[in-house]
């Protein structure tokens, strides 16, 4: 009986480590930032299956006025969003079969460049021809540990999903500490030479005072002898 129950552990733990690769690669997230010139514009694509979920976050890290244009556009050609010199935004859509385009504008600046961070959230991304539920059938059994694998399975997800969130919002929350420490070290530039073209204009008010008290009291007349 030890020898069985130690045979059913080891399949089962076997057929789990197979079906839980499935299981997360269900939500898919990835994130780039990148550098958009001057009077660009720039476009992306991402393949995406029917019936699941797409999530667009992207923020405006450096560059004069922190904005861009942004628009998300579906396989067949019609424009999803279209937003116009944002410094963030997050959009979500339910997806059919083909490429969805979104593009970021920086046409409307001829002189300054800008810093750009995007994240891509995908969800309901199963492999094809692969059921979620198709693990099920292998587990038959499982009874005799006293062991319920579709509870362990919820939980591991569930724990998978926060751990996700968590991950996504670090990231969210770093890129907008880099957009942050970009305006203050530009306002810091600012408030430098602010500071030294008030000085040198306080220097040279200064000396024309001087200039003109000392020419006010010069004696100007010749005493003949």
């Amino acid at each position: 009986m030890d020898v069985a129950r130690m045979l059913l552990c080891l399949f089962s733990v076997l057929v789990s480590e197979k079906f839980l690769v499935a299981a997360f690669s269900q939500s898919l997230v990835s994130d780039f930032t990148f550098t958009l010139p001057a009077g660009r514009k720039e476009c992306f694509f991402q393949t995406m299956k029917k019936d699941a979920s797409l999530e667009i976050e992207y923020q405006v890290l450096d560059g004069a006025g922190l904005d861009v244009d942004f628009s998300l556009s579906s396989p067949t050609g019609n424009v999803l969003y279209s937003e116009h010199r944002k410094s963030d935004g997050v959009y979500t859509v339910e997806t059919e079969d083909g490429d969805y385009m979104f593009c970021f504008d920086n046409s409307f600046s001829a002189v300054s460049e800008k810093i750009i961070f995007f994240e891509l959230l995908m969800d309901n991304m199963e492999q094809e021809g692969e059921e979620p539920e198709d693990w099920k059938e292998y587990v038959h059994g499982t009874d005799m540990l006293d062991m319920k694998l579709e509870d362990i399975m919820d939980t591991i997800n569930s724990v998978k999903a926060r751990l996700g969130k968590s991950l996504q919002i670090q990231t969210v929350l770093k890129a907008f500490e880099a957009r942050d420490r970009n305006l203050q070290e530009s306002n810091y530039d600012r408030v430098n030479m602010w500071s030294m073209t008030n000085m040198l204009v306080m220097m040279l008010v200064t000396g024309v005072q001087v200039y003109l008290i000392r020419a006010l009291f010069e004696d100007k007349r010749h005493v003949r002898t």
